[in-house]
């Protein structure tokens, strides 16, 4: 990356007026979605607690006492009121922005009902299908080049929107699956949002910018109570639905929107790379977890606590923490790419992919090894057990330890 040429191309875009108003529309939607965050979770939190609608501990529970888990209200809320609080300054995007919010008030109430009193998977999936094809065939919204990757180029109509809607499941559920501590998949979200919302607004895709802005302000309002101790709430499957929907919307916006890397310096010609980098923290969890349990002769579906957030959690790191590591990583891994990109074609960066989802085994391989040897020596176990107790655990995991 020339940062000298990046310097010179910013203050070219300070310069542009439509640019500075798509500037200040961001900022304005990210500090109102911030503020009705703030002032509508404490009114969730009451509501939540004076009828009882809280998610009680439990042996793959992260949390000690009863806390409400409607924190996905209040982010759609900030979401829905502070991107339709302006007028559009760029009708480029703007029917498939509507259409996203479509999609993604269809998850929200399938969320709320699964928070509620659960859902069936099945039709959970057929619903998040239903909001995929919205934006796939209303928004023509679909991934249809692949930008050399392995020697594939274009695809078929027929393939793209098998792919496309691949990617809204996988991504929706992926964020979905790292939902379990404090931070981690807000945090993952936020980064995710502003990198993304970035590029939208320095190619002049406003309404996107302004989407991917008003979702990373609605989730700094939300990480202020999610870290609480006195206030805590949950963004619950609420939250984590539509935000994983809206990530995947992002993605393949972003994908699409960079096919033109031959003739315009701004787009990247290897967007689907940048795109799993960015996401690279869910991606390679979920294959992961989904790997361990294939292998183990048990459905990828069924749930344990082998998500690397509870292998760091075991292994002594708190809350704060575990997603600070996680967080950093993802942060780091994309500034990196951002970097070095341009040196690198995009199957080789495939293949570099890989060898860091091997590296990312290993490294849960140790990390459970080490879990085994400290809890089978008994003044390690006694030192273990105590800090669980600091930090507070369920008595059905106390057990494990005795």
């Amino acid at each position: 990356m020339n940062l000298d040429l990046l310097v010179a191309f910013l203050q070219h875009k300070f310069d542009d007026e439509l640019f500075t108003l798509g500037l200040y529309q961001c900022i304005l939607s990210f500090l109102v979605a911030c503020f009705v965050a703030v002032i509508s979770i404490p009114v969730i939190i009451k509501i939540s607690e004076l009828k009882s609608l809280m998610e009680k501990p439990g042996e793959r529970r992260a949390h000690t006492t009863p806390t409400p888990t409607f924190g996905g209200i209040a982010i759609y809320a900030g979401i829905l009121i502070a991107y339709f609080l302006w007028p559009s300054i760029d009708q480029t995007d703007v029917y498939r922005t509507t259409l996203s919010v479509a999609g993604m008030t269809i998850l929200f109430f399938i969320g709320i009902k699964d928070d509620l009193v659960g859902i069936d998977p099945n039709k959970k999936i057929l619903f998040q299908v239903m909001a995929a094809l919205i934006l796939i065939f209303f928004g023509d919204l679909r991934v249809d080049y692949l930008y050399g990757i392995l020697g594939f180029h274009h695809i078929p109509p027929f393939f793209s929107i098998i792919l496309t809607c691949f990617i809204f499941i996988a991504l929706t559920n992926a964020l979905n699956l790292i939902d379990g501590i404090d931070g981690l998949a807000g945090g993952i979200a936020m980064i995710a949002s502003v990198t993304f919302g970035g590029w939208f607004l320095l190619t002049n895709h406003f309404a996107m910018a302004s989407l991917a802005f008003t979702v990373s302000g609605a989730l700094i309002g939300f990480l202020r109570f999610n870290f609480s101790n006195t206030s805590k709430i949950f963004m619950g499957n609420t939250g984590s639905l539509i935000l994983g929907f809206l990530l995947a919307f992002f993605a393949v916006r972003f994908v699409n929107l960079n096919v033109s890397f031959r003739y315009e310096p701004t787009a990247f010609f290897n967007a689907p790379i940048i795109a799993i980098v960015i996401l690279i923290i869910p991606i390679f969890d979920t294959l992961r977890v989904f790997l361990v349990r294939i292998l183990s002769g048990r459905s990828p579906f069924s749930a344990d606590r082998n998500h690397m957030h509870h292998i760091l959690l075991d292994n002594g790191l708190s809350h704060i923490q575990t997603t600070l590591v996680l967080c950093g990583i993802s942060l780091f891994n994309t500034v990196l790419f951002f970097m070095l990109h341009r040196n690198i074609t995009n199957t080789q960066s495939l293949f570099i992919l890989a060898a860091l989802f091997g590296l990312y085994m290993l490294t849960s391989f140790g990390l459970k090894m080490r879990i085994m040897y400290l809890t089978t020596h008994p003044r390690r176990r006694r030192a273990i057990l105590r800090r669980e107790l600091q930090n507070g655990i369920s008595g059905r995991r106390i057990v494990d330890y005795l």
